[in-house]
């Protein structure tokens, strides 16, 4: 998410403008918790929400594995994962997302998520929120009357490595 153009404390753009993008197109994808900011290109695909194969003695934020593609991709609870709890609402769905770690066989990761992600325009406007961050927050940002949080998703990916998940 390094290319968002934030500003920082004073609103001064944390991006020379030179530098920066007019825009980028970015994702608000719902959780039982907060709404994540992510890149567009970051997300491979949107499914419906199917009950991952679970195995016992795992960490919570594991969901387990789900089928994609004729691939099967480990099902995290970015909730969890960063110190809440994981929920599986009415309206779950799944977010494939893009692998950041230059795995060789990794190249996606599953993402629970509470909705429909919906697109935005971020501008170089863009304000920094003033909020605590959970683990694996990079940075908050205020969006209208909303806070989006940006997600470590490298950090993510690596949990799941360190605990031999992947």
């Amino acid at each position: 998410m390094s290319d968002l153009p934030v500003l920082k404390s004073g609103g001064q753009n944390a991006v020379e403008a030179s530098d920066a993008p007019a825009s980028l197109t970015g994702l608000l994808v719902p959780l039982a918790d907060r709404t994540l900011l992510l890149p567009n290109v970051a997300v491979a695909e949107l499914i419906t929400y199917r009950a991952p194969q679970a195995v016992d003695g795992l960490p919570d934020w594991y969901l387990g594995q789900i089928a994609w593609r004729d691939l099967r991709l480990p099902l995290l609870s970015f909730e969890a994962a960063s110190g809440g709890q994981a929920q599986v609402g009415q309206g779950a769905r799944v977010v494939v997302l893009n692998a950041l770690g230059g795995r060789p066989r990794v190249k996606f990761l599953a993402l629970l998520v509470q909705g429909i992600p919906r697109s935005v325009k971020l501008g170089p406007d863009l304000a920094r929120a003033d909020v605590p961050l959970a683990p694996l927050e990079m940075d908050a940002v205020k969006l209208a009357d909303e806070v989006a949080r940006i997600p470590d998703l490298e950090a993510l990916e690596q949990k799941l490595a360190d605990a031999g998940l992947i």
